[in-house]
């Protein structure tokens, strides 16, 4: 079942169950992915629909830190419920081992030798690692690894 099905049935769920805080999240995601789709002209496949999740927990993730930093932990705590709903249609994240044989895989394939070699490396890691890692970590690791 592709993932788009998955998220509609999930909505369906929600609304037999009277779930409103999860059935509003959930066509909020249906909203977003419909409006990339008219926006770009195209249907999503799965790897974009898991690109526009990811953008939706980012938003959520920082919506979350300044949540905290106003002292709103009713809203904070609401951010964080909805990252776990969309944290839902992620596939498994890599574990930490994983990722750093991912990021030495690809440093050795670019031959990369300083943090100016970051840009390859982060192409290599982000097509294998779609999905499943967080971004802004890798790319911590990456430059760490890198001697940046």
């Amino acid at each position: 079942m592709a993932l788009r099905d998955s998220i509609t049935e999930d909505m369906k769920t929600a609304m037999r169950a009277g779930e409103k805080e999860r059935l509003g999240l959930i066509r909020m995601l249906l909203a977003a992915i419909k409006q990339r789709e008219v926006d770009e002209r195209i249907t999503l496949d799965d790897g974009q629909t898991l690109s526009v999740i990811e953008k939706m927990i980012k938003q959520r993730k920082e919506s979350v830190i300044q949540f905290e930093a106003g002292g709103r932990t009713d809203l904070a705590e609401k951010e964080t419920a909805e990252i776990a709903v969309l944290a839902a249609y992620l596939p498994t994240q890599l574990s930490a081992a994983e990722l750093d044989a991912l990021i030495q895989e690809a440093i050795s394939t670019t031959a990369a030798q300083s943090i100016k070699d970051m840009g390859k490396v982060m192409g290599i890691v982000k097509g294998n690692a779609a999905g499943r890692a967080d971004m802004s970590a890798v790319g911590a690791r990456i430059k760490a690894l890198l001697g940046g």
